[in-house]
């Protein structure tokens, strides 16, 4: 593949392009109100994928947002790599706190990116990076660099929940068989340090809701005689912590597996500078779980974090009521072993129990998964380590993250595939921010990285 650094300087400003069309489609997946956008966005990819050389392309219909569905079947005796991506994106709200329009892609330099980032909801979560993985597809088709059978499953709820996708995984698994899964939908240490996930961490999602009085009461009329269901939902969930930031619900660390101290020293490797993380996000001091570093507290460790809590009056100027309802949105990061429908339903059932007589309280599940753990020794994984070896000079550091994507334990129970996370983002990209943002080295040192992978895990097969 002499050529591809060739191919990629000769059409970066059209690739450019390419992607902008796309990430001006706003296809938030939580807002009913931009449906026809999604279902836009899924069009465009269809033709993206055909104009890239792929073959039996199918928008296929779920209860939510349309599966694509699109292959490239080259020789059956060769080995099958199925990517996944998705093309819905989270809300930009708040908008106020964007430095441009969030669906007006436009490239600035920062100091992170001198040669310059592309600011857009969805810049890298997940259109930017699922854009690498068409154009690197592209390049290996017209080339004919393509070693082996590629197969692309492209969905359209990730960012809710990914409701559609289990039942019809379920429903398509001789569609959907491969050797290997392949998703850039996580990130890298650093541009100078490179690094594979080979973990990520469940997640359990619910939202709770305090009721007290029938109706919104006067305050100086009733206050301090009928039960504030704000003043009681913010002491319900100060207290789901200790004074050392551990949860106390009653069993929820039951199933966690403990880190060895030979574990626990390989995180301690991986190369991390305190100030400049506290420098990063404008804080004095850091805080999490006592015990634990803070490598360990966003990635290893089970978290319960209050995502938004609201109730009353938040208008402008004032108006003097106790409000008839309060809630909060919680989520809790779970780590291996730990079942997510079990942490939902032990957390629903604690919070009812510390509630006072004076309220009624009710817990929403919204959605979920389990953690994920990949094998270091897995060709796909070497395959991987290899590529950003080739690109990148050097070679890169097996990571654990914070961050979910449920669907990757599912693809493992529905069709026993372990996934290979080549993610090329940063933390400092902002997604699900305002000011999402992905570097143009990241982008393209992506689209570099991705036919290498092919090459190398091909490579692997035939001598396995």
């Amino acid at each position: 593949m002499k050529d591809l650094k060739d191919y990629i300087e000769k059409n970066n400003k059209i690739i450019i392009n390419e992607l902008f069309d796309l990430l001006k489609l706003k296809s938030i997946s939580a807002d009913p109100k931009y449906k026809n956008q999604v279902l836009k966005t899924a069009e465009l990819i269809s033709k993206i994928l055909s104009q890239a050389g792929a073959e039996n392309i199918e928008i296929c219909p779920t209860p939510g947002y349309p599966i694509i569905y699109a292959d490239k079947i080259i020789d059956k005796k060769l080995p099958t790599v199925l990517v996944y991506g998705h093309y819905d994106v989270q809300p930009p709200d708040p908008l106020n706190l964007w430095d441009s329009d969030p669906f007006d892609p436009v490239i600035k330099k920062t100091k992170l990116h001198p040669n310059g980032a592309i600011f857009a909801r969805g810049a890298c979560d997940d259109k930017g990076q699922l854009f690498m993985q068409l154009k690197a597809f592209e390049y290996m088709l017209k080339t004919n660099n393509l070693p082996c059978n590629v197969k692309f499953m492209i969905e359209g709820e990730e960012e809710v929940g990914s409701n559609s996708l289990e039942e019809f995984v379920f429903n398509n698994k001789s569609k959907l068989k491969a050797d290997k899964i392949l998703i850039s939908d996580t990130g890298i240490l650093s541009n100078d340090i490179p690094t594979v996930t080979i973990g990520l961490r469940g997640l359990s999602y619910v939202e709770v809701e305090v009721t007290g009085p029938n109706r919104d009461l006067h305050s100086g009329i009733y206050g301090g005689a009928v039960a504030n269901p704000i003043n009681i939902l913010s002491n319900m969930i100060s207290s789901l912590h200790d004074e050392n930031k551990k949860i106390k619900i009653p069993g929820f660390y039951d199933d966690v597996i403990e880190l060895s101290d030979t574990e626990r020293k390989e995180i301690m490797k991986i190369p991390f500078d305190i100030n400049e993380y506290k420098s990063h996000l404008d804080i004095e001091e850091i805080e999490g779980e006592s015990g634990f570093t803070t490598l360990e507290r966003n990635s290893v460790r089970p978290t319960l974090d209050v995502n938004g809590i609201w109730g009353g009056y938040t208008g402008e100027g004032a108006k003097t009521v106790i409000p008839s309802k309060a809630y909060a949105k919680i989520s809790m990061r779970l780590v291996p072993n730990q079942e997510h429908k079990k942490i939902t339903q032990i957390f629903s059932n604690y919070f009812k129990s510390i509630a006072p007589k004076s309220v009624k309280v009710n817990v929403k599940e919204h959605h979920g998964g389990m953690p994920y753990i990949s094998p270091t020794d897995d060709k796909g994984y070497i395959a991987a380590s290899l590529a950003i070896k080739k690109t990148f000079g050097i070679d890169p550091i097996p990571l654990r993250t914070g961050g979910s994507i449920p669907i990757v334990a599912l693809f493992e129970k529905q069709l026993n595939i372990k996934s290979i996370l080549l993610g090329f983002g940063l933390d400092s990209d902002a997604i699900h921010s305002p000011n999402e943002h992905f570097g143009l080295f990241n982008f393209f040192k992506g689209l570099e990285t991705i036919p290498w992978f092919f090459k190398y895990y091909a490579d692997l097969m035939k001598n396995k």
